[in-house]
């Protein structure tokens, strides 16, 4: 192509690329200036969240199982009661698989791979493989129609041993719900992990995700149906480990508001519109876990809102407004306190639970506000989303390191972190080190020394410190140093988004 006649001159040009050089050294990309300031790698910390995953496998493990240590187990469970119980996760520490944490984990990681998954590149693959993992289970156990199986395993029997779940040899006791034995909680949640996992798969496998929804709608129907806290009718079965203490309202509202983002039927949106204030909508509860789950109903509600325009779910940002305002240090409604060291601290049992899920649910409120180019209103005192991301990122750093013991929370990553997490499987010989049987009583030994754990179980998050940030590292405190598939869950969206936004994915 002919030059022309207004092309610029070789000393224009000298000037405009020594103006370009200057800006560019002025204001250098985002990635490389985030990368100079990034205190921590949290692609790794991601990688190895999900896989902590693997290491809480049940069933028989797959050939690419990354943690070689974990051998079959399990492979009998529900044979007594004539149903496949094959697969799902162990909890924590103990070989129970527990239907109702084991649900709100699915339902976390699905939520993470919706919201962060695109920017997840090489670990969208595993974390995919970590909700699968569950509602291929989940949806063995709810194959039967009013029925859904919601424990394996006696709770007591297993605490009274110290051994691997490859050698299990106490009872696997089944619990079932149905309408004579309801357990609205338990089964309005499997509900919403279902219908938040079909919206994972809606575009890689078409055939699971409407498997995945056609069953989520039967079993939020019974749930709805058949009303009754399953604390109740299982109570020597499910208490004290995962009793419900804050009803079965929460799961209702939260199972509706993903079988509305799945359906997008006016059916769940009316459901929610006419039963969102008995349902607790706008209650102070101001603590998101396996228990409670209004906090991430308010919060997924609030999407529909101010990025889909759903003018009808209008009041869901002032109740997420409030249970964001709730959480900031400082602010007119704050409810929160925090350690000397600046760590969320809700409770003694398991505080990192809820420390991952308010980082998570802090991200993803500012990606709404961001989208909707709105902010958040706690009595007068304006907060930004900038401001929401800076609290999580505070408290994801304080759990890998930044702390006054200068101790990662998460075990295999940093220089230090726990050495004696209360785990049976980390705790014991492995089975290629020790193949000979660990009987029901024999690890104890083991559980009360001093001994570091043998099998590292990377990607762990424990309980975590106590309310002066002290952490005695011991193995038979299980409110400080056990694991839950639930800490990790919601942590997963939290290291993505971070990840991410420091140019390390």
């Amino acid at each position: 192509m002919a030059a022309s006649s207004s092309s610029p001159s070789l000393p224009q040009i000298t000037i405009l690329l020594l103006l370009i050089s200057a800006a560019t050294t002025a204001f250098p990309t985002r990635s490389h200036r985030s990368r100079r300031v990034a205190s921590h790698n949290y692609k790794d910390a991601l990688t190895k969240s999900l896989i902590f995953f693997e290491g809480q496998r049940s069933g028989k493990l797959p050939p690419n199982q990354r943690i070689t240590w974990r051998k079959n187990s399990g492979l009998t469970d529900g044979a007594a009661m004539k149903v496949d119980l094959v697969g799902g996760y162990y909890d924590a520490g103990d070989n129970i698989k527990f239907g109702f944490p084991m649900a709100f984990t699915t339902t976390m990681l699905s939520w993470s791979v919706l919201e962060f998954g695109g920017l997840m590149k090489g670990e969208l693959g595993n974390a995919k493989d970590a909700i699968r993992w569950g509602t291929d289970y989940l949806l063995k156990a709810t194959a039967e129609p009013g029925v859904i199986y919601v424990q394996v395993g006696d709770a007591t029997k297993d605490h009274a041993c110290w051994e691997r779940p490859e050698d299990m040899d106490t009872p696997r006791t089944v619990i079932k719900i149905d309408r004579n034995t309801p357990g609205t909680e338990v089964a309005a949640e499997t509900a919403a992990a279902l219908a938040a996992a079909s919206l994972v798969f809606r575009k890689t496998d078409r055939t699971y995700s409407k498997l995945l929804l056609k069953r989520a709608i039967s079993v939020f129907e019974f749930a709805d149906k058949y009303r009754g806290s399953y604390s109740n009718g299982l109570k020597k079965f499910v208490c004290p480990y995962y009793c419900s203490y804050s009803g079965y309202q929460d799961e209702l509202l939260w199972g509706a508001a993903w079988l509305q983002k799945a359906t997008r039927s006016p059916k769940y949106l009316n459901y929610i519109q006419a039963n969102g204030q008995t349902l607790g909508a706008d209650e102070t509860d101001n603590t998101f876990g396996w228990d409670n789950k209004h906090a991430g109903a308010r919060i997924l509600l609030s999407k529909a809102f101010l990025v889909q325009k759903l003018q009808s779910l209008h009041d869901y940002k002032g109740h997420a407004d409030n249970f964001i305002c709730s959480l900031i240090p400082g602010a007119p409604f704050s409810q929160s306190e925090y350690t000397p060291g600046g760590l969320l601290f809700k409770m003694d049992d398991s505080n990192m639970q809820y420390v991952t899920s308010a980082s998570f649910l802090l991200v993803t409120y500012a990606k709404y506000l961001t989208q909707a180019r709105k902010v958040v209103n706690c009595g007068g005192s304006i907060v930004t989303p900038k401001r929401l991301r800076a609290i999580a990122k505070k408290q994801v750093d304080y759990l890998l390191g930044d702390n006054p013991l200068k101790m990662s929370y998460m075990v295999g990553y940093g220089p230090r972190y726990p050495q004696r997490i209360h785990h049976r499987g980390s705790s014991l010989p492995s089975i290629s080190s020790h193949p000979a049987k660990i009987a029901c009583g024999d690890g104890f030994s083991i559980m009360h020394s001093e001994i570091p754990n043998p099998n590292v179980l990377i990607g762990a998050v424990v309980g975590g410190p106590d309310e002066h940030d002290h952490f005695p590292d011991v193995r038979s405190d299980y409110f400080q140093s056990e694991p839950a598939t639930y800490i990790n869950a919601p942590l997963v969206g939290a290291l993505s988004y971070l990840a991410h936004s420091f140019g390390q994915l």
